[in-house]
């Protein structure tokens, strides 16, 4: 089995992550049992590449019907994206979804947004992104929908399947908590409403996290509640990554007169780690006393300046 697998394109650690989650694998018959699915990946126009993707990230395909399970779902998807390429993508996010029936919970709930207007691009984003989300009960997945809309979001904007795939994480009762603590924090009606439309995904994260950056943000004293509110995108980014180094840089060149003032809220959140530190840091190099590397992330320097709060 194992031999027919490398033949057929699969890297050993494939073939490791195949057999941890299906030891049965070893021993089927991959002449009448694993060969002809994987035919029929090749007769579909799925490169090897795609089916060795596909079929390492959801092992159980092997397991299941050929005729009436899995020529149907490909057909299906391939109706729906289009491309086999954006089939591969999808199919390597589902994991053991792969097994459902797609006619009964994804294929209504596609028709369910397409009669809200969403456009299919967009629905094809949110099943790359959040495939789980649109494997929902047809009946679950509506109600997340309209509490959507009722909370504010508009479902001709780019970020209404964002507030649909929140929502749907949740009752109704734990949504109505989640909107509770919001208020607790000092956020308007207005402000909540900004939120559902602008960052929708703050829904998802923990009470503790929200409440510890926001702290965070006003001890600074240089912003306030309405300014997190007329910009609650701010919450998304990493408290102990993001905002605690800068502001620690901050903080020091301000209090050698380097800089007149802080950046804005949207600008200290939005800043590539090169950006800030060519903006904040590279122009006072010579001034200040001693300098370390921050930890920078993908597509940044790769060595950043962090100042020592010595005096």
């Amino acid at each position: 089995m194992l031999s027919y697998l490398q033949q057929r394109g699969f890297s050993n650690t494939q073939m490791e992550k195949m057999v941890k989650v299906w030891p049965e694998l070893l021993l089927a018959r991959f002449d009448n049992s694993i060969e002809p699915k994987i035919k029929v990946f090749q007769y579909m126009g799925f490169s090897s590449k795609d089916i060795t993707v596909m079929i390492s990230a959801n092992p159980s395909i092997l397991k299941i019907n050929l005729n009436s399970r899995i020529i149907p779902l490909l057909s299906l998807l391939k109706g729906s994206f289009g491309n086999n390429e954006a089939v591969a993508k999808f199919m390597s996010r589902m994991g053991g979804c792969v097994s459902s029936d797609l006619k009964r919970t994804m294929l209504p709930n596609i028709e369910l947004l397409k009669c809200y207007g969403v456009p299919m691009e967009r629905i094809i984003k949110l099943m790359y992104t959040f495939p789980r989300c649109m494997m929902l009960n047809l009946k679950i997945f509506k109600k997340a929908v309209e509490k959507a809309e009722e909370m504010g979001a508009d479902r001709k904007s780019q970020m209404f399947i964002y507030t649909v795939q929140s929502v749907s994480q949740m009752s109704g009762k734990t949504m109505e908590l989640k909107l509770q603590a919001f208020r607790n924090f000092g956020f308007s009606e207005s402000d909540i409403l900004a939120t559902v439309q602008k960052a929708p995904s703050l829904f998802s994260s923990s009470v503790d996290r929200l409440k510890r950056t926001i702290e965070f943000l006003l001890a600074t004293g240089k912003y306030d509640m309405s300014c997190i509110g007329k910009y609650p995108t701010a919450l998304s980014y990493s408290l102990e990554q993001r905002y605690k180094p800068r502001c620690k840089v901050l903080q020091v060149l301000e209090s050698r007169n380097l800089i007149e003032k802080w950046p804005s809220l949207s600008m200290l959140s939005l800043m590539s780690d090169e950006k800030f530190f060519e903006k904040f840091v590279g122009p006072y190099l010579s001034e200040l006393n001693n300098v370390y590397p921050i930890e920078s992330s993908v597509g940044s320097v790769e060595e950043e300046t962090k100042v020592s709060l010595s005096n």
